[in-house]
């Protein structure tokens, strides 16, 4: 079934009589290695062979159908793998056929063979008997010597359709007399992945479990299958980022005990098949498809590009290879969902770099499209228009001069030419920069803290924020957060206390008027707050008022003017550089969150 490229070359072979003296079939599981081995023996030691078309009835044909032909031996090299049964196949292979005009080698799974084996037999396959055939089957062709793989015809069988596996198991079900649904059908050649013995097995132990009407839902539950409206469902929350939607249907799915392998494996089944209808401009003819998965992938496929696509794959796809290792396989498929979620409209490595190049050469960022970084700059500089809602609320205004702590105001204010004329001379004290307070949270509103602190911590990480949704801050005293997790959501403790987090967690709080906060992770009781009274944010500081400048009673000689670079040194050096700043600034964060990247070194 299916594959034709090997009986269509067999049947030329047999009808042109240029028939190999050993042939090689290599393919996965159920797909017809050994089928075809023992047809093709049939068509070489029928009555009226070699032909392509014999008689089922024919009593050669028969004795070979029934195992009990004499010359068509039947070997399984997995349990008779030596060396001496090698040498044994090499004393009965001289003598001439018993009734057949030849004498049919069929060795299943030869890849057992030890090598001492194949050296055996490699002097046979150099000289063999004009009457003597070998046919061997494998699932492992790479560990088949090279010697021996010279000298075979070598056919791969491929996995066979899932239409074709329908359209088998359709006309078997008819001969059983039951009635299967459609549904059904196409969920256990899904589940078969391309091999027929696998689908049969499956279709026989259904008879026996539902009788004489088989259901998707029968399906489903016996072999932890997912039905294909959930699996579209979840892959359309996916690509609308509807991040409760997909954990919520993720939830129900685990607790319906699916298997969270399976259902990742054809998540990446979808995605792939969905790009491949991107890129070919709807042509089925490359996928194997349902006409309902058809229709959602034309839908889905207008929701995100070729780039997304490969990014969410390349997610899926290092989730599948690390599956098998995780203790806990639920929460590495929600981090999955989260990440492929994220991926869909994340940036490339050379969107970047070309923002950057871009910022370097003095132009603006919206000149490159998709830009999401923002320049460092040390001198006063036009304000550009911000590329986030989130970089214009918390990056600092880049136009306007910032006073260093550590300067007289003397430095930084420039005097006025009547000042400077009259020998004025100003007498101040240092004026301390005014803390970064936004949005403060209402005096003993704990639940309002909550509820802006994860608000402004989902703009910098919608990561972070997902876990910490399932959680409630329960008190509030003496500098420290206490953040308690309900039993349920217990696991993801430790997902969130990280240092990363913390001081995430810290700036944040600082931005809402509470700075140097610490936090304590703790497992709570369900539903219970403590009612602590939250401290009162730190008013915002208001710039003092500069005093007038007093004369003095000595003229100041006036000051000469200065040369354009000197005054030039002057103004940059009134704009301070605060790595710290830089660091926790959200757009940077976000760029390491997004790259799984670290700062090694921030210089001005």
């Amino acid at each position: 079934m299916g594959q034709e490229h090997v009986t269509q070359t067999l049947s030329h072979a047999i009808e042109q009589n240029r028939i190999a003296h050993a042939y090689l079939f290599c393919g996965p599981r159920g797909t017809g290695k050994t089928t075809i081995a023992r047809i093709f023996a049939k068509c070489l030691n029928a009555t009226n062979g070699p032909t392509a078309d014999f008689d089922d009835l024919d009593p050669r044909v028969q004795e070979i159908t029934e195992g009990r032909s004499l010359d068509v031996i039947e070997i399984d090299a997995a349990s008779n793998r030596g060396i001496e049964d090698i040498r044994g196949l090499r004393e009965t292979v001289r003598y001439a056929p018993a009734t057949g005009k030849f004498k049919v080698y069929i060795i299943d799974e030869v890849h057992m063979l030890s090598k001492d084996a194949f050296n055996a037999l490699l002097k046979t396959l150099e000289e063999p008997p004009d009457h003597a055939k070998f046919l061997f089957a494998t699932t492992e062709p790479e560990k088949v010597l090279a010697t021996i793989l010279s000298r075979c015809q070598r056919f791969d069988l491929r996995r066979i359709p899932a239409a074709l596996i329908v359209k088998h198991l359709t006309q078997i079900s008819g001969l059983e007399q039951v009635q299967v649904d459609p549904a059904a059908l196409y969920a256990i050649a899904r589940g078969a992945e391309g091999g027929m013995r696998d689908a049969e097995s499956t279709l026989d132990q259904l008879i026996s479990f539902c009788g004489n009407r088989i259901e998707e839902a029968d399906v489903l539950s016996m072999f932890g299958l997912t039905a294909q409206r959930q699996l579209l469902g979840l892959a359309q929350a996916v690509l609308d980022g509807q991040v409760e939607s997909a954990l919520r249907q993720l939830n129900d799915l685990a607790s319906n005990g699916k298997d969270l392998a399976r259902l990742l494996s054809d998540l990446l089944n979808h995605f792939r098949n969905l790009l491949i209808f991107q890129v070919s401009r709807g042509d089925l003819r490359m996928l194997e498809v349902s006409e309902a998965e058809a229709s959602a992938l034309a839908e889905q496929s207008k929701l995100t590009s070729a780039e997304g696509l490969t990014r969410i794959l390349d997610v899926f796809g290092s989730a599948e290879m690390r599956l098998r290792d995780a203790s806990s396989k639920k929460i590495l498929v929600e981090v999955t969902l989260l990440k492929a979620i994220e991926a869909r409209n994340a940036l490339s490595l050379d969107a970047v770099l070309k923002q950057l190049q871009a910022l370097r050469e003095g132009r603006s960022s919206s000149d490159v499209v998709g830009a999401a970084v923002r320049p460092a700059s040390t001198s006063p500089v036009p304000e550009p228009k911000p590329l986030r809602a989130e970089a214009a609320s918390t990056a600092p205004r880049q136009n306007a001069t910032v006073i260093p702590q550590s300067a007289p105001i003397e430095s930084v204010i420039p005097r006025t030419a009547p000042a400077a004329a009259a020998g004025a001379r100003a007498e101040t004290a240092p004026i301390q920069p005014p803390p970064a307070v936004a949005s403060p949270a209402a005096l003993g509103d704990l639940g309002q803290l909550w509820a802006d602190l994860l608000e402004a911590v989902g703009r910098a990480s919608p990561f972070t924020r997902s876990y910490l949704k399932d959680a409630q801050a329960t008190a509030f005293a003496k500098g420290l957060l206490t953040i308690g997790f309900d039993p349920e959501f217990e696991d993801h403790i430790g997902m969130v206390d990280n240092t990363r987090n913390r001081t995430l967690l810290q700036t944040k709080m600082a931005e809402l008027g509470h700075p140097n906060v610490q936090f304590k992770f703790v497992k709570a009781e369900r539903g219970i707050v403590t009612p602590t009274p939250v401290p009162a944010p730190r008013p915002a500081a208001t710039r003092p008022q500069i005093p007038a400048p007093v004369a003095s009673a000595t003229p100041a000689p006036a000051p000469s003017p200065e040369p354009a670079p000197a005054k030039e040194k002057e103004k940059l050096a009134s704009v301070p550089f605060n790595p710290e700043d830089f660091k926790n600034d959200p757009l940077i964060q976000k760029a390491l969150e997004i790259f799984k990247a670290q700062i090694v070194e921030v210089r001005a």
